[in-house]
């Protein structure tokens, strides 16, 4: 029993430490503010619950399917860095495109306004974009599907077939409920920026996502061309 606690323990701290650092929930709360800055803050509330579960479901997916589903339609994980950072780098600029306006916490009047919004509109933005590639992006998922392959790999017998799954349930279960915490809390950004502040702000975020997406997308086209220039070499190889 100990064995087995010390084996839950171990897999639980392994999968948080390969995640948090990749997801970052405190370093997105201004991408998620600046998204949502002119949602009321019940509708926010709402959206931090919708992405913390579809964070969770899609870590899940990645961690015990995503491999047999890339696999099935052919995809590599350089094509998803590929493909999740372009998605990135258009959000970024459409954040850095903004007006002044736009980017400004919204009025009392404009607040209110924003209560009526349907709750199917929130759910498709709590999932695109705002998990899907916002807080569980190209990076998270090829390191989910990772974790995931190197525990269906490594392990075997009762540590295979209940520690792990359960150490992934509870592992996964704390990661977003931190992101939970984080988004919901989002507002009090507004609280210690400012007018001023927060635009600033929001234009520095941005502009840092722009960065992240593009260093995404030249991780996977870097794999890309280190494939294909070992392709070529073993295809000179056999011709020499």
């Amino acid at each position: 029993m100990a064995e087995l606690l010390s084996h839950f323990t171990s897999k639980y701290l392994f999968i948080v430490a390969g995640l948090l650092p990749i997801m970052n929930p405190p370093g997105m709360v201004p991408i998620f503010f600046s998204f949502t800055r002119r949602n009321s803050t019940p509708d926010r509330a709402y959206l931090a619950r919708r992405i913390a579960i579809y964070c969770f479901v899609l870590l899940l997916a990645s961690m015990y399917v995503g491999s047999f589903v890339l696999e099935i339609f052919g995809v590599s994980l350089p094509v998803v860095q590929l493909g999740g950072g372009l998605l990135l780098t258009f959000a970024a600029w459409r954040m850095l495109n903004d007006s002044p306006a736009e980017s400004s916490p919204p009025s009392a009047e404009e607040a209110v306004e924003e209560v009526g919004v349907g709750r199917d509109l929130l759910k498709q933005r709590a999932f695109f974009p705002l998990t899907f590639p916002l807080t569980v992006g190209p990076g998270s998922i090829s390191v989910a599907i990772t974790i995931g392959a190197a525990l269906s790999s490594t392990e075997k017998g009762l540590k295979k077939l209940a520690v792990a799954p359960v150490a992934s349930l509870a592992a996964v279960a704390t990661l977003s409920y931190v992101v939970y915490l984080c988004y919901r809390h989002s507002d009090k950004v507004l609280r210690y920026l400012g007018s001023t502040g927060t635009v600033v702000f929001l234009r520095l975020t941005a502009f840092i996502l722009l960065c992240m997406g593009i260093q995404i997308m030249w991780n996977g086209a870097s794999s890309l061309v280190g494939e294909l220039l070992r392709d070529n070499a073993a295809l000179l190889g056999k011709l020499h």
